[in-house]
């Protein structure tokens, strides 16, 4: 309790406690689930009810209209003191990306390609076309000779089954068959060139092949080629040829990562090289778990791409070109 005011004296502002708003009720009453714009997240709201369209940066937030968590974004309620009931979308402090040698602020959007617009969230890239994409062309073609223009050749039946395949024509979809685990449909991006061209790199993807059957990014070590200073006399082409697709150091050794080697020496298979203008790169591959040993600190585990096949192309794209396989549609 405050305490008793005397006649005459006006009661003090801390005395008075603001009655915030309640922004939830429950039961929860939901309305039907709301289709996003592409780019924002569909989540539940802050009560713990229903799916909504989360907030972008600058938009107003509450306790119920929660901001989007995939983009590294909070609810700032500084500016409504003392009340603290509505505040607005910003980013949280966190760390930055960098590509092509550019460093990039926490959500930032920047276009580092003309056919691409990209944001950095937390260390991560994401990107989206600048334009909109042509619908690929529709096996129920229209009928030519008919007065309607609009009139196809299917049927309601036909239509239907359309519909349920037309993800197979989508980009994101290229790797099919995708697989059904646990009741999560498992999809991947590819994953990018390797860090570096010689030496042991990094390559990275985005799935949800996980648990919680997220999208999440994931790594994993790279080894192309040693860093040899002449591959040419390392590496026996054979007569006739102009390329050796992949070659073998004659004994198996260590790797050595950040300090750190590996409690097994492996006999790697790398990529070799060409007479000519072309490049070898990895073709088949398979996961494997390496173990590191770090001085006086312990063990760490790493997956790693283990090469099992090279093919040499003429198409050589530079590591860390995240572009290098996109293709305008």
């Amino acid at each position: 309790h405050s305490p008793p005011v005397k006649p005459g004296e006006k009661p003090s502002e801390t005395s008075e406690a603001h009655q915030r708003k309640e922004f939830c009720h429950w039961p929860c009453r939901c309305p039907p689930v709301p289709t996003c714009t592409p780019g924002v997240s569909l989540v539940k709201d802050g009560c713990g009810c229903c799916k909504v369209c989360a907030k972008q940066s600058g938009e107003t937030c509450n306790e119920a209209d929660i901001c989007d968590p995939h983009k590294g974004l909070y609810c700032d309620y500084s500016e409504d003191e003392p009340r603290y009931e509505t505040g607005l979308c910003a980013y949280l402090v966190a760390v930055g990306c960098e590509l092509n040698g550019v460093y990039y602020l926490n959500g930032q959007t920047f276009q580092p390609n003309p056919l691409y617009k990209c944001l950095c969230v937390s260390g991560a890239i994401g990107c989206t076309p600048v334009f909109t994409p042509r619908l690929a062309a529709s096996p129920c073609a229209r009928v030519p000779g008919r007065k309607k223009p609009a009139q196809s050749i299917c049927g309601p039946g036909q239509h239907k089954r359309l519909q349920s395949t037309n993800y197979r024509l989508m980009s994101a979809y290229r790797s099919l068959p995708l697989v059904l685990k646990k009741k999560c449909l498992v999809q991947a991006t590819p994953w990018t060139p390797c860090s570096r061209t010689c030496g042991i790199g990094i390559s990275s993807r985005v799935t949800n092949e996980n648990r919680k059957c997220e999208m999440k990014k994931e790594k994993r070590l790279c080894f192309i080629q040693p860093c040899l200073t002449n591959m040419l006399k390392t590496i026996k082409i054979p007569k006739g040829k102009t390329c050796q697709p992949t070659f073998q150091l004659p004994t198996a050794e260590k790797l050595v990562f950040s300090g750190c080697s590996t409690t097994q020496s492996y006999k790697l298979t790398f990529c070799g090289v060409c007479l000519d203008k072309r490049c070898c790169i990895p073709n088949k591959s398979k996961m494997i778990t390496v173990q590191f040993e770090c001085p006086n600190e312990g063990f760490f585990k790493w997956k790693m791409m283990w090469i099992t096949s090279c093919v040499c192309q003429r198409i050589c794209s530079a590591p860390g070109d995240i572009f290098s396989e996109l293709k305008v549609l």
